[in-house]
């Protein structure tokens, strides 16, 4: 298999959300992945917007890698059809692996688990510990809120523009990851030194 043009690490949640248009995203995304030659790297679930992204790429023709921690795989079902799967001990490996396999990373809609791993990687990069662009898709306002309280912090100068900044927001994904991708370009060699 053909080396990947780019590795897009997604998070996402493991249910599919009361709206549709979460769904249709994920697919979105996962197609996109596929048809501009990326890899996805995700959390290694079948079920909701994880299963549908991981299997919108995967027959799209994208090689997906998928890390699941021992304890998850039963309760998430872990997708077994995945390029490759890697069952790891613990959450803390599971998230430095998909952060050391990706060149970006994009969070979709999710719960808190989605959550807490774009906050992470969005402390690692303010922090220097990388440099990988980091995207929220902001599918039918999902994280309208989230987008707005992070302008209030922003406001109250418990967070900087700078800090703002190292992340890209936008409403679909064709207007979101042609900017994510060339922006991992100038990353993709760069090494990930996470404490």
């Amino acid at each position: 298999m053909t080396q990947p043009a780019f590795s897009l690490c997604v998070y996402c949640g493991s249910r599919p959300g009361t709206d549709l248009a979460y769904q249709q995203a994920a697919v979105e995304v996962g197609q996109w992945i596929a048809s501009h030659g990326g890899q996805l790297v995700y959390g290694g679930g079948t079920g909701g917007l994880m299963g549908l992204v991981a299997n919108a790429a995967l027959q799209a023709g994208a090689k997906v890698v998928g890390v699941i921690p021992q304890s998850l795989v039963e309760r998430e079902w872990a997708h077994h059809g995945c390029t490759e799967l890697h069952i790891v001990d613990t959450m803390h490996d599971r998230k430095r692996m998909m952060a050391e396999r990706s060149d970006a990373f994009l969070a979709l809609p999710g719960g808190i688990g989605t959550l807490e791993e774009l906050f992470e990687v969005w402390t690692w990069r303010q922090l220097g510990y990388h440099d990988k662009p980091i995207g929220i898709l902001n599918t039918a306002g999902y994280y309208q809120g989230l987008l707005d309280f992070m302008h209030h912090a922003v406001r109250q100068e418990f967070l900087n523009d700078a800090q703002w900044n190292l992340v890209q927001a936008a409403d679909t994904a064709a207007e979101l990851l042609p900017g994510l991708v060339r922006a991992a370009g100038s990353t993709a060699a760069a090494p990930l030194a996470l404490i």
